[in-house]
C-alpha cells in the first residue's frame, strides 16, 4: 500500500468515524456511573405527581385562606399530645413539612399572626419553644380538610388517567399510614 493510499484510506476511516455514532465513552474513573433512564423517567413522574397534586390542593384550599404548607403545618401541630414525645420543636415541625427550619419560623410567625397557632417555652428546656394549635386553628383545619382530601382525591383520579402516572397513583393509594 502506498503512502498516498494509506493516506486516503485514514481519511475515509476519520470520516465514517465522525458519521457513525460510536458507544458513549467509558466514564470518567472520578465521576460517578450516570444512573439508568428508567431512574430519571421514574424520579420525572413522580415530581410531575407532586406538583400535579401541590398545585391542585393549594388552588381548592384558597377559598380557605391557606396555603398547602399552613395546612400541613396545622395538620401536624394538630396532633401532639400531652404524653412522652406529644410535642414537637420547630425543627421537627420543619422535617415534618420539610421545610427549612428558618422558612418553617416565618410560617408558624404568620399563623401565629392570624391566632392560628400560639408558642410557648417547653417547661422542661427553656430553650425549647413549642406550637399548639390554637381552637381558631382547629376549627379551620376541621373547615378545610374536606376540601384538601376532596382535591387530594381529584388529583389523583386526573393523575391516574395519564399512563406515566397511573403507577405512581396506584402506589400512593395502597399506602398504609404507620400508626
Amino acid at each position: 500500500m502506498t503512502q498516498q493510499t494509506r493516506e486516503m484510506q485514514e481519511k475515509r476511516d476519520a470520516q465514517e468515524a465522525v458519521e457513525t455514532p460510536q458507544a458513549a465513552a467509558p466514564a470518567d474513573p472520578g465521576c460517578p456511573p450516570a444512573p439508568p433512564p428508567g431512574l430519571a423517567q421514574g424520579w420525572c413522574a413522580l415530581s410531575a405527581l407532586h406538583s400535579r397534586i401541590e398545585s391542585h390542593i393549594e388552588r381548592a384550599l384558597q377559598a380557605h385562606d391557606l396555603s398547602v404548607r399552613e395546612f400541613s403545618v396545622l395538620n401536624v401541630l394538630s396532633e401532639q399530645h400531652d404524653g412522652p414525645g406529644g410535642h414537637l420543636r420547630m425543627h421537627q415541625v420543619a422535617d415534618s413539612v420539610v421545610l427549612s427550619q428558618s422558612a418553617t419560623t416565618r410560617l408558624v410567625t404568620r399563623l401565629e399572626e392570624r391566632g392560628l397557632l400560639s408558642r410557648y417555652l417547653c417547661p422542661t428546656d427553656r430553650r425549647g419553644i413549642y406550637t399548639d394549635v390554637t381552637p381558631e386553628g382547629l376549627a379551620l383545619l376541621v373547615e378545610a380538610r374536606p376540601t384538601h382530601d376532596g382535591a387530594l382525591s381529584e388529583a389523583l383520579q386526573d393523575a391516574a388517567q395519564r399512563p406515566e402516572l397511573a403507577p405512581l397513583v396506584t402506589a400512593v393509594e395502597t399506602l398504609v399510614p404507620p400508626r
